[in-house]
């Protein structure tokens, strides 16, 4: 059995769906810290039964998280253990925690984290886009027009993007995707991860949309979409690095012309406009 810390908050993860991924250690933990605080007691009381975790349930969640916050902190400086979950998934990704985590490091005490279940991580790994630089940008506005108006600001963003969605509007968000992104830009919907009806497509916008009107029930449970980085379309108006760098080397031993007309024919870019950027190297700029 581990030995818990004293004076430490513990930031336990919990399984999304399925029972399976909750850790030997995430429940050792729990079962051995004086308190748990809860996003939803109603909610996770069956779930710590299941496991056999009898240790006492306090509540805090957005509406509270300021003053519990202030009686977790006086537990932790009297010596005792806190863990901390939300309903499910790792806390503080859009669940309450971050204010008792600001209050945590203000009094300078202890915090550790217990990993396990993570819906952005899980969606990231199977949506097949890349993962080394991703956005998260949690639950877009409610309000439609609130909504596209921030969407609008992600238009240029090349990283991978990430977002979460309610079933009853995830529709109508797909729908805002296409008006804003276009039809052809590519995304994925992750649902219901990790239990029964799990389900990741990779798609156009368009063919999700489509998707998703086959058959209502393709609108229920959880999701997370992901959508595609922005890619920027080279123009024939654009030289690009290579083009320049071959620019460059033919300009040492030809005339710019010469070295414009070759790249034109290796790089099938205008040569007056080769020529233009080379007469930029002539005069050191």
């Amino acid at each position: 059995m581990q030995t818990l810390e004293k004076s430490t908050l513990y930031v336990v993860a919990t399984p999304l769906g399925n029972l399976g991924d909750f850790s030997p250690r995430a429940i050792e933990t729990l079962k051995n810290v004086d308190v748990i605080a809860a996003e939803d007691t109603r909610h996770s009381r069956p779930l710590l039964q299941y496991f056999g975790i009898a240790t006492p349930l306090i509540s805090l969640h957005s509406h509270n998280e300021r003053e519990q916050g202030e009686h977790v902190i006086s537990r932790l400086k009297n010596g005792e253990s806190v863990g901390l979950i939300s309903d499910a998934g790792t806390p503080l990704i859009s669940d309450p925690g971050a204010k008792l985590l600001e209050m945590v490091h203000a009094n300078h005490l202890n915090v550790k984290a217990i990993p396990g279940a993570s819906a952005i991580i899980s969606a990231l790994s199977i949506a097949g886009f890349p993962a080394d630089q991703f956005v998260f940008e949690g639950f877009l506005p409610s309000k439609p027009s609130t909504r596209r108006a921030h969407l609008e600001t992600l238009i240029k963003e090349t990283r991978t993007q990430v977002f979460y969605e309610a079933p009853h509007r995830i529709l109508e968000t797909i729908e805002d995707f296409i008006a804003i992104f276009g039809e052809t830009r590519r995304g994925a919907l992750v649902k219901e991860i990790s239990k029964i009806y799990e389900t990741c497509l990779n798609r156009s916008l368009i063919e999700l949309k489509q998707w998703l009107k086959q058959d209502h029930a393709h609108q229920k449970g959880e999701f997370v979409i992901i959508l595609g980085g922005f890619i920027k379309e080279q123009t024939a108006e654009e030289i690009s690095n290579e083009a320049e760098h071959i620019l460059k080397i033919l300009c040492k031993s030809l005339p710019i012309k010469e070295a414009a007309r070759l790249t034109a024919e290796i790089t099938h870019l205008p040569k007056n406009k080769l020529y233009a950027h080379a007469l930029t190297f002539s005069k050191g700029t």
